[in-house]
């Protein structure tokens, strides 16, 4: 009987775990159903799975307005948030598909900090800028699937981080002060090199963005939140006609890149052939080789012989 009851358990935690709630892409569900402000508690408790505290998101700051019809199809999304300690932190949000990401998320933070600081007001207003990235392709040689940066002072000769000193204008004393309060910090995701293993409530968000589904036992904040409001059946008429338009506009974006890339690889390695085989022409021509078995080892036409044989003149 009692193997009978742990069987049982088994099976019943097996199937727990492998059920799952099919999702709306998240990129998707940034650029329209997160933008309410219903919804928030889904952005607050994927914001919370990265900063390890409570996020309070106020509203969202709306970028798309600058963006070009091709960018649009690339998700970012400014969220202003405050934190249990009142500070203003601008986080931004996007979904690369580009090689120049980098840049972009260094144009961005710089961005947002420029904007959000009106001429001649003291440099102290400066907004403190989280950059999350989620880039759908391998962007380096190493093996993680989720990196942090942020700017540190440290000596050449210590190696220790410098703590700066700031007058406290209430209490009138000095008060430690680390570069990561004040610089941008950036967190990349590559979520192709995600392996599935779930060791953290960041990585049961991150499944969530490889996989768009949910399993039943996760147990980050706010996730069951999000399987409840992205529940990809729970979608009206309209919204899921919005969907499917987006989705298929993303396949026919893919294949276009795609394509576009197989095209340049075919001509640069007929282009290459092309430069070798002139070379190899040139070289017979000044041997004296006869034309006519030149053009018959080379496959060039006599038109591009002739060519070649000036390059030699």
């Amino acid at each position: 009987m009692t193997g009978f009851l742990d069987s049982k358990i088994f099976y019943e935690e097996r199937q727990m775990i492998t059920e799952e709630t099919k999702l709306v892409r998240f990129d998707w569900a940034i650029k329209s159903l997160l933008r309410d402000k219903a919804n928030f508690d889904v952005l607050e408790g994927f914001l919370a799975a990265f900063l390890h505290e409570d996020v309070q998101v106020i509203e969202i700051l709306d970028s798309e307005s600058n963006q070009s019809e091709f960018d649009k199809k690339f998700n970012r999304v400014d969220i202003l948030v405050k934190d249990q300690k009142q500070r203003q932190i601008i986080i931004e949000i996007q979904n690369h598909r580009e090689t120049g990401y980098l840049e972009r998320i260094l144009w961005g933070a710089s961005k947002l900090i420029v904007d959000n600081l009106e001429l001649g007001q003291d440099y102290r207003h400066v907004s403190k800028v989280i950059s999350i990235s989620i880039l759908y392709f391998n962007f380096g040689l190493e093996e993680d699937y989720v990196y942090y940066g942020v700017n540190e002072f440290k000596g050449l000769h210590t190696k220790k981080t410098l703590v700066f000193r700031q007058l406290n204008q209430q209490t009138r004393k000095l008060e430690k002060r680390y570069s990561k309060e004040v610089f941008p910090e950036y967190y990349l995701i590559n979520v192709e090199r995600f392996q599935d293993v779930i060791a953290s409530d960041l990585d049961e968000w991150i499944y969530l963005l490889k996989h768009s589904a949910l399993r039943a036992n996760f147990k980050a904040k706010n996730i069951d939140t999000a399987g409840k409001k992205l529940a990809l059946l729970k979608m009206s008429r309209e919204q899921r006609q919005h969907y499917e338009d987006y989705m298929m506009d993303m396949a026919v974006e893919h294949d276009v890149l795609e394509t576009a890339r197989t095209d340049g690889l075919q001509k640069g390695l007929q282009k290459g052939k092309t430069e070798k085989a002139k070379a190899i022409a040139r070289n017979m021509l000044a041997k004296g080789l006869d034309i006519a078995l030149i053009v018959e080892m080379t496959g060039l036409s006599e038109e591009e012989l002739m060519a070649a044989s000036k390059s030699i003149e």
